[in-house]
């Protein structure tokens, strides 16, 4: 089997900076490392670009020292999707009913969506977080738990996230980020009177009411791990690596674009935890993101590549947070763990040799 083509979906604006090395966090230079130690050469497509009909796609290839140049190519028979898209879009669609195989071919799941199907699994409830959803949720959720934490349904990068924490006899703190920065703002409310600018929030989009986790701390600040959990060469879920993603002091979110910090999970956990302590938390974030990603691939087709955040309590207990459809892999790199971020590029271009090999077996029939 000779070398093929993996295609890399990209939404416009990203696809538009190819030529010019511009793609923000994703690494050009890794996906070509990555599938030429497969047999495999990437090529760059947006949907617009992909011509069902002929079968054809203009497509962003390297063509060594010229750089990235437009073809015209066959359509790749196998596409690794980095594209976000309009839920109503039904591009990818169509691509699959043509038999291209695109995995990930979603990326964007809503915080409920995910919750719902994690929760069906009875093993799985334990490391869930009280929920509940919109303003009834709020004000049962207020009249049972002290500390929430307000997250719209297909928010990212922690935006659009809140806190209320009741603070005294019929009062409450509602914080939360101004819109466009990372400026924190912090107002008393009467849970009898919640701001017109609350509600209004939670009736413009979707939210889930949670309570929230007492998360292990490192000088006051709280944080997380992310997970990154990959399908590679075999087809087989494994983790591909995880670091611990550090609160901005006085903050409540560990979202890097929302001033958090990169660590390695190790050092993180040691700060927190007694060292054989740190290492069993450890093994036991392992054990429950791959139980995750099993449980969720019974619903979702063609999930490949995700991230999960993984909470742990100050007494080493876990909780789910969320899952990332469209990994943001730089956290290594900003954790210093270079190799694992070369990896996380590594494992779907690895799946994607495992699809085209399995195709050509099942073909062979």
């Amino acid at each position: 089997m000779g070398q093929k083509l993996v295609g890399i979906l990209l939404n416009a604006a990203m696809h538009g900076g190819v030529p010019r090395l511009k793609t923000g966090q994703e690494s050009l230079a890794n996906y070509e490392e990555a599938a030429a130690a497969y047999g495999l050469t990437p090529c760059f497509v947006k949907l617009s670009d992909i011509d069902v009909a002929s079968g054809f796609s203009s497509v962003y290839m390297k063509k060594g020292p010229q750089g990235y140049r437009r073809q015209i190519v066959p359509t790749p028979e196998v596409i690794h999707n980095r594209a976000i898209y309009d839920p109503r879009s039904t591009g990818v669609e169509r691509l699959l009913r043509q038999g291209i195989q695109v995995y990930n071919s979603c990326n964007r799941y809503g915080k409920d969506q995910i919750h719902g199907l994690l929760e069906q699994n009875r093993e799985l409830q334990a490391v869930l977080p009280v929920t509940a959803n919109g303003l009834a949720g709020l004000r049962e959720m207020m009249s049972r738990y002290p500390d929430l934490i307000l997250k719209p349904c297909r928010g990212s990068v922690g935006i659009g996230v809140m806190r209320l924490t009741r603070s005294g006899e019929g009062r409450w703190l509602w914080s939360y980020s101004i819109s466009g920065s990372r400026r924190k703002v912090s107002r008393v409310i009467n849970p009898d009177a919640i701001p017109r600018a609350l509600r209004a929030r939670l009736s413009s989009v979707p939210y889930l009411v949670q309570e929230r986790i007492p998360l292990a701390e490192i000088n006051g600040r709280p944080f997380d791990l992310r997970v990154t959990v990959q399908r590679g060469w075999g087809g087989a879920w494994q983790v591909t690596g995880l670091f611990a993603k550090l609160a901005a002091p006085g903050g409540f979110v560990s979202n890097i674009a929302r001033g958090g910090e990169a660590l390695k999970s190790s050092f993180a956990l040691e700060q927190a935890f007694p060292g054989e302590e740190a290492a069993r938390i450890r093994m036991s974030v392992l054990s429950l993101s791959l139980a995750i990603a099993r449980e969720l691939e019974k619903s979702l087709p063609g999930l490949a590549d995700i991230g999960l955040d993984i909470g742990v309590t100050k007494h080493g207990h876990l909780y789910f947070i969320e899952c990332n459809g469209r990994d943001q892999r730089y956290g290594f790199q900003k954790a210093g763990l270079r190799g694992v971020w070369k990896d996380s590029y590594r494992q779907p271009m690895g799946y994607a040799r495992y699809l085209y090999e399995e195709a050509l077996r099942t073909n062979s029939y």
